[in-house]
């Protein structure tokens, strides 16, 4: 049988159990937040805790906090940091607005581990007070804000290391299929040839573009409320705290942080949350083209274009043997698709706030996070297992092309529009090649022809 302690907080008595490092704000928050069944993420614990650490550090050196209580509140800091008591983190992942039930978790958690490193029992917030001890200098106001920022920079380092390794394929693939001509498409139909190459070069500049507006904005997070407290004023901490918290924090987290340019704008504003969010936005929108253009050009491999050849990464089909589906391009088109509205949700929520504080925020670093994650854990299995894997299929795509009546396009200099529209109808109607209509009605000589059709003149200047 479980036995439990009494904590007591301004509401009164709560019954948490005997060996919980949370207390009864946790408590009552959990019983009233079950809302995912999702704990925090890792990224925001880890935050949290190198927030806790840092306002310690600088309180102690600010002589506001006594050197017994933040050295066991460092050394309680690093415990978690090291992977350990995250399992006492027990409120939802969204939870109360602004964040206020997760950082008061983390406060009891750290109080009453600094409490067990100071040879003294849990629950003895005489000592070691959650509050004033721990959330010294702080409130849910900045912490949250700072600690969603330094969460999104961690996480953001692994999607650029994946959109760094996703371009490097494409970039691989265009060199690789450089001389590849196929036919191209606008509207779906048949247009002018371009090379497979081309193709996947315009994948790879896109994510590079996406890939630089994702370092400006990682700049932008750089930029942390830490010490507004509230509302902005700074209310409750000793002169100097702002800076020298931040100092001990980029430290901890081995970041580039900075004291905010406005700490009104950072309790208030999600801007930078946001136009995370957008470019995470755009890079799935350009994902998703990518991952439908592959879908299409692998789409057969009789009855459809098969133009190229996927790699079997699966069995494709339950019931139909020897099918190969794209499955790794439909798993990122669902990824991205939740992307997408990961942003809406992000973009309500940051509209939501009103005056001196956005409410919204669990709710928005769950959703970019979210995004994030997928994106750096499936990004990598798509370029190994997807893009390094793709074929070109050399003899259909050049007897597409030979075959094709578009390439009367390229002989508009020489025959003019209405005369190569006609040719175009009539080899749509015969089936004959444009070479031999052309030759046929003495319209041009071989020599001409061959010239105007010639890999140089096909791909163009560009």
């Amino acid at each position: 049988m479980e036995s439990y302690r009494l904590d007591k907080d301004s509401l009164g008595e709560v019954k948490v159990p005997s060996n919980a490092y949370y207390g009864p704000f946790s408590v009552r928050a959990s019983n009233q937040y079950k809302v995912t069944g999702e704990k925090p993420h890792v990224n925001m614990i880890k935050a949290f805790a190198m927030i806790k650490r840092s306002a310690a550090l600088a309180n102690k050196d600010l002589k506001t906090l006594p050197g017994e209580k933040s050295d066991a509140i460092v050394k309680a800091c690093d415990e978690i940091l090291s992977g350990k008591l995250h399992d006492q983190i027990i409120v939802d992942t969204i939870n109360s607005g602004a964040g206020t039930a997760f950082n008061m978790n983390m406060n009891e958690v750290i109080a009453n581990k600094a409490l067990e490193i100071s040879g003294r029992s849990i629950g003895d917030y005489s000592f070691m007070s959650p509050n004033d001890d721990v959330n010294m200098s702080q409130s849910s106001n900045d912490t949250f804000p700072t600690a969603m920022h330094i969460a999104l920079l961690m996480n953001m380092k692994g999607v650029v290391d994946s959109l760094k390794s996703l371009i490097l394929s494409l970039e691989k693939k265009a060199q690789e299929f450089k001389e590849v001509i196929k036919i191209g498409r606008t509207h779906l139909m048949d247009a002018i040839p371009v090379t497979l190459g081309t193709e996947f070069d315009v994948y790879a500049f896109s994510l590079k573009r996406g890939l630089s507006k994702i370092e400006d904005a990682c700049s932008d997070l750089e930029y942390v409320g830490l010490g507004g407290t509230a509302v902005g004023t700074g209310a409750n901490t000793p002169s100097g705290y702002d800076k020298l918290v931040v100092k001990y924090l980029s430290q901890i987290s081995e970041l580039d942080l900075k004291p905010s340019q406005n700490y009104f704008f950072s309790l208030q504003s999600k801007f930078e949350t946001t136009m995370c969010s957008s470019i995470l936005r755009n890079i799935a929108i350009e994902l998703i083209k990518m991952s439908n253009d592959i879908r299409l050009m692998a789409s057969g491999p009789i009855a459809g274009l098969s133009e190229i050849s996927i790699p079997a990464v699966h069995a494709g089909s339950s019931i139909m043997p020897g099918k190969v589906n794209p499955s790794l391009s439909e798993c990122l088109n669902m990824i991205c698709f939740i992307i997408v509205g990961n942003d809406v949700s992000i973009a309500l929520a940051a509209q939501a706030g009103q005056f001196e504080l956005n409410v919204m925020l669990p709710g928005m670093i769950k959703n970019i996070l979210e995004s994030t994650d997928m994106l750096k854990n499936f990004l990598p299995i798509y370029s190994h297992n997807m893009i390094d894997g793709l074929k070109a299929n050399d003899q259909k795509l050049a007897s597409l092309v030979d075959k094709s009546p578009v390439l009367v396009t390229l002989l508009n200099p020489h025959i003019g529009y209405l005369k190569a529209s006609e040719i175009y109808k009539e080899s749509m109607a015969t089936n004959k090649s444009i070479r031999e209509l052309i030759l046929e009605k003495g319209l041009m000589t071989k020599e001409e022809l061959e010239n105007a059709l010639s890999k140089k003149n096909i791909l163009g200047s560009k």
